[in-house]
């Protein structure tokens, strides 16, 4: 087994309030289910400040909440050019999510930029959808392609670091 280090990974979306706080309670609570938690710091983030501050959508926690994710304690932050040099994987929901990152990147960053579905082993779609305007079971599948994607990003990262 390789040398355990520490992997930052930063998830991002457009508001931080529905998918990105999704992806990041998923991940923290298999990441700690796994005992891995001191070895993988693990945020979340917006492309747009409109929701600096909030907690996730209420929608979002509630379906999270359903399924065993806590997401009280997290709240809505602007994703920064600093962020490409503090996390090793920065990973988008979407494909504009991923153009926007790719223009705030700054050119000497080394941090992984890339789609979060990008690690899903059952789900073939590219993009996570963004379920803010839609019904309930637009939550529901955000959880279902999350918890997929997730899984696959950490045998990703227990091969490549751990």
């Amino acid at each position: 087994m390789k040398n355990k280090e520490t992997v930052r990974v930063l998830f991002v979306c457009m508001g931080n309030i529905c998918r990105s706080p999704t992806a990041e309670a998923v991940f923290r609570h298999i990441v700690e289910q796994e005992g891995l938690a001191e070895h993988i710091h693990i945020d979340s983030a917006g492309t747009h400040d409109y929701h600096v501050g909030d907690a996730p959508d209420a929608r979002t926690q509630r379906a999270a909440k359903q399924r065993g994710y806590d997401m009280s304690m997290l709240r809505g932050r602007q994703v920064e050019a600093e962020d490409f040099k503090r996390f090793d994987y920065v990973l988008a929901m979407d494909n504009l999510n991923l153009v926007m990152l790719e223009r705030l990147r700054p050119t000497d960053a080394q941090s992984h930029l890339g789609l979060f579905l990008d690690f899903a082993e059952r789900h073939k779609e590219h993009e996570v959808p963004d379920p803010y305007h839609g019904g309930a079971d637009g939550f529901e599948r955000v959880l279902d392609m999350v918890e997929d994607a997730a899984g696959g990003l950490l045998r990703h990262i227990r091969q490549k670091h751990l």
